[in-house]
């Protein structure tokens, strides 16, 4: 395409005739436009396959389509994407700040509609995640690829990454505040104010088009909410305690899950084992086939008994600690249920798990409280459980604060939401630094952060700094032989190798050897193993930079040896060549 006469004609005709401002305000009202119309077609496709899969089915008989349609949906997922898209889909947001941190915010082409496939067939056959993580990557695979079509820098990319984001959850929520702030919490884009309007602009475009192409309601319909009261700070601040440890246990248990799926590399073994679970929970729990949002609306509108529907637990009647155990036990399994469907082939995300389970905690909590004579309404209690595991799991108060204001219309909730929230991400702080989207990054260095000493670090590639040309010398090196590589040589200091293994053993400074080395009678006297020094301490290429630079700094070194995990000699590194790039970074991504 690039060497085609028209699309040159074009891009030459966009830079004289369009301002690069303008541009990408046009581009991001684009990819408003597309996003929206992403997340109808995943919302309608997602719809229509579950109305096929359950009309007729009675609400009190037991479905026993529900131990076979899981793992029928995870089976045609897994097929699709081992044998056409052939790449890694899952974990969608995960894979958005890999892109943003370790790839210049390049998302591959496939990005734009095999999300969308892979997570209707999961979730139209009833994998117990969310859709919203995969149309999030969707529209940030647009944005990242209507950016490389117009030759963007990385910085503009970085933006339209982010538009992509925004616009995704405005269009699928119909939250546009939700929307920018979950693009500054959870992607950690470090936005000027110049940089908030396109995500405006999309978040707005793709909010304005989903009323459009489904009309004004809520997402979450519900009755009625009672307003504020200070007498309940105190069970609010409670409910942010218990959510803030159902966060930690969601987070290190789909961990967990999904590290021992990980253990099997045969992806039949991982569908026999994940798929089996999945269909068995959701034939005891049939509220963890697919979203789950129907259970949301029931617990939400004082339907609580109607959760027991086609459940074993039905004829133990709809006593308040039937309901109460039995909501207990979901919350419970549902990371299993989730972490089956994904580590066993399946594609989606965790927001609709993280809502879900956050409902069940609110509604558990403020069942238990009225049992005991407190008084609380379990309506306000479960929405603002939901913006406490929203808050907790993804480590992003703000976004869980008006996403359930928007999701619901409870924008009298604030303060109800806002005490939640905060206590439960104080709550999970403490125990767990990252989301459990970023977990993964962090763990290898490679996460882009709000620390933009940290952040520029994380973008430098170790691989970019390794230098190569120095002159390598043997230990049984007679000194005159290192006089002479001394003399053609552009650099102060020499590795020494093991000429058998290519084992670094030591290094030679110049500055230690000059006293002695113009008295040519020593020349045969003394070798290079008596000459050369220790070394301070080896970097190896599996090192996050910011490990690089405090090692440098431990070490007040300019120069370190680069080794293998063998210990085989590779190259130096130069911290003066570290601040070099560092700084060209920072001036890049600091202009307006």
């Amino acid at each position: 395409m690039e060497n085609n006469s028209w699309y040159l004609r074009m891009l030459h005709w966009r830079e004289v005739h369009v301002k690069q401002r303008n541009f990408i305000l046009i581009l991001s009202f684009v990819v408003g436009v597309f996003t929206a119309i992403a997340a109808f077609l995943l919302k309608t496709v997602i719809h229509f396959i579950q109305h096929l899969i359950t009309e007729g089915s009675s609400h009190y008989n037991l479905n026993y389509w529900y131990l076979i349609f899981p793992v029928i949906g995870i089976f045609i997922t897994s097929l699709f994407v081992r044998k056409i898209v052939k790449d890694d889909i899952s974990h969608g947001i995960t894979r958005i700040l890999y892109a943003l941190s370790q790839r210049k915010s390049i998302l591959k082409l496939h990005n734009v509609w095999t999300s969308l496939v892979g997570s209707s067939i999961t979730i139209g056959f009833g994998g117990s995640v969310g859709a919203e993580a995969p149309i999030v990557l969707t529209g940030s695979a647009i944005g990242s690829n209507l950016g490389r079509f117009f030759k963007l820098d990385q910085k503009t990319l970085m933006l339209l990454v982010g538009c992509g984001a925004a616009g995704a959850i405005g269009g699928i929520f119909k939250a546009p505040i939700a929307g920018l702030v979950f693009t500054l919490e959870v992607l950690m884009l470090d936005m000027t104010l110049t940089a908030i309007v396109p995500l405006l602009i999309s978040s707005v475009t793709a909010t304005a088009l989903s009323y459009f192409f489904s009309g004004s309601s809520f997402t979450f319909q519900f009755g009625t909410y009672e307003p504020f009261a200070i007498h309940r700070i105190p069970y609010l601040i409670l409910l942010g305690i218990v959510c803030g440890f159902v966060s930690l246990y969601f987070t290190r248990g789909m961990n967990r899950i999904e590290g021992f799926f990980r253990r099997f590399k045969n992806p039949y073994s991982k569908l026999a084992i994940g798929g089996s679970v999945l269909s068995l929970l959701i034939f005891i729990f049939p509220p963890l086939y697919g979203e789950g949002y129907n259970t949301i609306v029931a617990l939400l509108n004082g339907q609580s008994a109607s959760v027991l529907n086609q459940s074993v637990f039905l004829g133990l009647g709809n006593s308040p600690w039937v309901i109460i155990a039995y909501l207990a036990l979901i919350v419970i399994f549902k990371i299993f249920a989730s972490a089956s469907t994904t580590a066993s082939g399946g594609v989606g995300g965790i927001f609709a798990p993280s809502l879900f389970i956050g409902c069940l905690t609110g509604f558990v909590v403020a069942r238990v409280l009225n049992y005991f004579g407190f008084l609380v309404p379990e309506a306000n209690f479960a929405l603002a459980g939901m913006s406490g595991l929203m808050s907790g799991v993804m480590h992003a108060p703000l976004t869980g604060i008006f996403l359930i204001a928007e999701l619901t219309g409870g924008y009298n909730l604030f303060m109800t939401l806002m005490i939640v929230a905060t206590v439960s991400y104080l709550t999970i702080i403490i125990f767990e630094p990252h989301s459990l989207y970023a977990m993964r990054l962090a763990q290898k260095g490679e996460l882009l952060t709000h620390h933009k000493d940290r952040a520029i670090l994380t973008m430098l590639n170790f691989e970019n700094f390794i230098e190569t040309d120095f002159i390598e010398l043997h230990p049984e090196m007679y000194m005159g032989e290192l006089v002479k590589n001394i003399s053609r040589s552009r650099r102060n200091l020499f590795p020494v190798v093991n000429p058998q293994t290519h084992v670094l053993v030591g290094i030679v400074m110049v500055d230690e050897v000059r006293n002695i080395m113009f008295r040519p009678d020593l020349y045969d006297r003394f070798k290079v193993s008596k000459l050369m020094t220790s070394i301070p301490a080896t970097l190896n290429p599996n090192m996050p930079m910011e490990k690089v630079m405090e090692v440098f700094e431990d070490t007040h070194a300019w120069y370190l040896p680069v080794v293998d995990e063998n210990k085989v000699y590779l190259g130096f590194m130069s911290k003066s060549k570290i601040f070099d790039s560092y700084r060209h970074v920072l001036a890049h991504f600091s202009e307006e």
